[in-house]
């Protein structure tokens, strides 16, 4: 968990310093306070664009110098900073300890794993949105996705660039494919294992609890071999549709409503939130048992839409999952919580 967050120059904050505790870690205000700009600091300490995938530009004060950082101390004493220099406002810079590292090995310190109300859409908009979700709970397990991830992706776009080129180096295409295969596999077969330990932890959950979901990850399949084969093979065709149709890239994340068995897709929109959280919690309870450790959770307006009864269930299970961010208009809202941080914004 964190147990320090200095935020300089994000979003609405020009200097804001906590120091969260174990557990519920309540961030209230009105609207345009800056609760769910917290959160998205805390996102940027994983891998990855934040739980808004905005521009490094955009998360910067706009009356700012440029630049921002975000700072924070683990509990283990583990100090991870990450932010941009105003020279140099489009350019990630990550420290961990404070010595400079790729954004992956972040990975490595702090899992990280959110839920906003913009992903009440993620059944129903592209699958490239559901293999950025699925690969965060990946992270959680498996903290080398993040670098295997990065590295199929290098590959495939300096794959891309080469072959829009016409000028087919096949030595060049065989290094970068070789490349493609080794990492793809890899991801393919770390989402693979995800889906199958997360959808067996879904199907034990009881069926009284939030929503009973089921989950399977479809597309492409196969060994660095197998890849690397169809890779060879689909260079005119990828020539010609001006991206790679072959790889991990292009699986997607199939849940299923199992009450109404039906895709999540064609559930109500508080149906497809519910099966949204129930696969989180059961993402979240599958870590701490392997991990020893649950992800830091990231809960935006997560309690605005339950009725009191749902509120008081949904935090009784949160409880035991280590450190909970959450954020509300008003504390009434967690009347149902004990022991927590309490922050106004």
């Amino acid at each position: 968990m964190l147990s320090r967050l200095v935020l300089t120059d994000v979003r609405n904050h020009a200097a804001l310093s906590l120091a969260p505790g174990a557990g519920f870690v309540v961030l209230t205000g009105a609207n345009g306070a800056g609760k769910t700009n917290v959160l998205e600091a805390v996102s940027l300490l994983a891998p990855g664009r934040g739980l808004r995938r905005s521009a490094l530009t955009e998360v910067a004060r706009s009356d700012g110098p440029g630049g921002f950082g975000i700072a924070a101390t683990l509990e283990d004493g583990v100090t991870l900073g990450t932010g941009t220099l105003a020279a140099a406002p489009e350019r990630r810079v990550v420290r961990v300890n404070g010595a400079a590292t790729p954004a992956t090995a972040l990975a490595e310190r702090l899992a990280v794993l959110w839920l906003t109300p913009a992903m009440d859409r993620l059944f129903t908009e592209a699958a490239g949105g559901r293999r950025r979700f699925l690969d965060r709970l990946t992270l959680a397990l498996e903290p080398g996705h993040a670098r295997d991830g990065a590295r199929y992706e290098a590959a495939m776009r300096d794959r891309n660039r080469l072959l829009a080129r016409g000028a087919l180096d096949p030595d060049w295409l065989a290094a970068l494919e070789a490349q493609m295969a080794q990492h793809g596999a890899a991801l393919d077969a770390a989402r693979r294992r995800t889906v199958a330990a997360l959808d067996a932890a879904l199907a034990a959950q009881p069926p009284g609890d939030i929503a009973r979901a089921r989950i399977a990850l479809e597309g492409w399949s196969g060994d660095a071999g197998t890849l690397a084969e169809a890779l060879r093979q689909g260079r005119a065709r990828d020539a010609a549709a001006g991206r790679t149709l072959s790889g991990p890239h292009r699986g997607d994340l199939i849940v299923t409503h199992v009450d109404k068995a039906r895709p999540a897709a064609t559930a109500s929109t508080g149906e497809q939130k519910a099966l949204l959280l129930a696969i989180v919690l059961a993402h979240a309870e599958l870590v701490a048992a392997i991990a020893g450790r649950a992800p830091v959770l990231l809960l935006d307006e997560v309690a605005a839409h339950l009725d009191p009864a749902r509120r008081t269930a949904l935090f009784a299970r949160l409880s035991p999952l280590g450190q909970v961010w959450m954020t509300g208009t008003e504390r009434a809202l967690f009347a149902a919580i004990d022991t927590a941080t309490w922050i106004g914004l």
